[in-house]
């Protein structure tokens, strides 16, 4: 990823509150915003200056994809603290719905996958390995129990969050992912 920050030195606190500040608004601006943010403003709003957006986030491209893994990780995250949830069902549907809800919500999310910028997981990746490791256990304790129908894949899974999104941009509308991802979910539901 563009900000491997593992072999360097650790960042002094300063530093690490700056990049954490540049990162938190750079996740509220881009949600709003979409891609057209330039860094002037990302660092106007976040009160540091342009070097400082740039010493961490050296090209646009890797401030994008820091917001973005760090929102993949938290779908990740919540999924993985639903998969001993007591209604299996209920926490796979509960999950779809609300990683559409949250991605549709940001506008630079729709933009990346959209555009096919190469910004969205790269295929391979461990991130991209533990969003799927995460669809494919909620999945398949629902399907476990009747709540998902039988034959679906992570991969299916994956390509309908997709879609959902898709359809926002189509629609201009973030009801309108939310309202595909019900007709979906109707459509994964076992018996239908």
């Amino acid at each position: 990823m563009g900000d491997d920050h593992s072999s360097a030195r650790p960042l002094r606190a300063d530093a690490r509150r700056n990049r954490e500040r540049v990162l938190q608004i750079a996740q509220e601006a881009l949600a709003s915003d979409g891609l057209t943010i330039s860094f002037d403003e990302i660092a106007r709003r976040a009160g540091v200056g342009v070097g400082t957006v740039y010493r961490h986030f050296p090209t646009k491209e890797a401030l994008f994809e820091a917001v973005l893994l760090g929102r993949i990780e938290r779908f990740v995250a919540d999924a993985r603290g639903l998969a001993t949830a007591e209604d299996p069902g209920k926490a796979f549907f509960g999950w779809f719905a609300k990683v559409v809800d949250e991605a549709a919500a940001n506008q630079a999310l729709c933009d990346m996958l959209e555009s096919g910028s190469g910004m969205a997981l790269r295929s391979g990746s461990i991130l991209e390995d533990d969003f799927a490791a995460a669809i494919d256990r909620l999945l398949a304790r629902a399907q476990r129990v009747g709540a998902v129908r039988p034959g679906l894949t992570g991969q299916d899974v994956a390509d309908l969050l997709r879609g959902c999104l898709v359809a926002e941009r189509r629609a201009r509308s973030r009801h309108g992912a939310v309202r595909m991802a019900d007709v979906i979910c109707d459509g994964m539901r076992a018996g239908c």
